[in-house]
């Protein structure tokens, strides 16, 4: 996993030992509920990527200049939930230990867990910038605890209340919504209260955890549980820019379905979005 890989995602060819920012993939989605196919999204990133440019327009910025190295696929066993969080875990801790920005690919959004339990011990104080249209707030799932529907719950079991900051969620169940109300900060809709979240975060460490079912349908079909009624990629580009200048000290995106979009336009705007934030977390 620490050694230059022959397919990496285009512009992340550093070296392990030079690179500040660590991006790696967790295929798994072993708990998806509705429709599977997240595990395929971080070899669909790298195949897909050179259909882009390193530069960026936006930020008059160049992938080519910056130092990222890209770990490749974690090999995780498909049925066991636990064991997978464990190994994210493990290697998280490893990127953080060495002074690194881990940037996990999922995946089903449970695989975040794995990365914020890793950051949690690093960080005692640590804080979660959540961008998703589903508030993931549930104790339990059809009986399971772990699960991509509880695993913000099963974050704020290790950060404890209104350390969780949400935007654009638009769906949950009536009981978790009421339950987050009470424990998290959620801005319904849209990223409207952003700007008072990043000012009550300045010098706080921050995980970053965007699902992209956030972004609306009709820009990002391939995901496994899609939601009328999203964002935009501006929009969300933008929401990306304003929490970069916090202190993030570890990220991922989560739950693109390259198989549920067959035109291949939802991995595009993943590869082109993961290229803006390296550019904008890039310090």
């Amino acid at each position: 996993m620490l050694e230059k890989n022959i397919n990496n995602i285009l512009g992340c060819d550093k070296s392990y030992t030079e690179s500040k920012i660590i991006v790696f993939g967790a295929p798994y989605d072993g708990t998806t509920s509705y429709r599977p196919g997240a595990r395929f999204a971080g070899s669909a990133i790298r195949n897909e990527s050179y259909s882009i440019e390193t530069y960026s327009p936006y930020q008059n910025k160049d992938l080519d200049d910056i130092c990222v190295f890209d770990a490749g696929d974690l090999e995780l066993p498909y049925g066991n939930p636990a064991n997978v969080l464990e190994q994210i875990e493990k290697f998280v801790l490893k990127i953080l230990n060495d002074d690194k920005i881990p940037l996990m690919i999922g995946g089903e959004h449970l695989v975040s867990l794995g990365a914020v339990r890793a950051a949690v011990k690093n960080y005692k104080d640590l804080y979660i910038i959540h961008f998703d249209a589903h508030s993931d707030l549930r104790d339990d799932y059809l009986g399971e605890a772990l699960s991509h529907a509880t695993v913000m719950r099963r974050c704020w079991d290790l950060v404890g209340d209104y350390r969780i900051f949400q935007f654009g969620i638009r769906s949950g169940s009536r009981d978790e919504i009421s339950w987050g109300k009470e424990h998290v900060h959620t801005c319904f809709f849209n990223f409207d209260q952003l700007d008072t979240a990043a000012d009550t975060l300045k010098g706080k460490p921050v995980y970053l955890t965007i699902d992209l079912d956030v972004l609306d349908t009709s820009v990002f079909p391939g995901t496994g549980t899609p939601e009328a009624g999203g964002v935009t990629f501006c929009e969300l580009l933008d929401a990306v820019k304003k929490v970069s200048e916090l202190n993030i000290v570890a990220l991922d995106i989560t739950e693109l379905s390259p198989p549920l979009d067959p035109t291949g336009a939802s991995t595009s705007l993943a590869c082109k979005l993961l290229r803006e934030i390296l550019l904008y977390v890039y310090k």
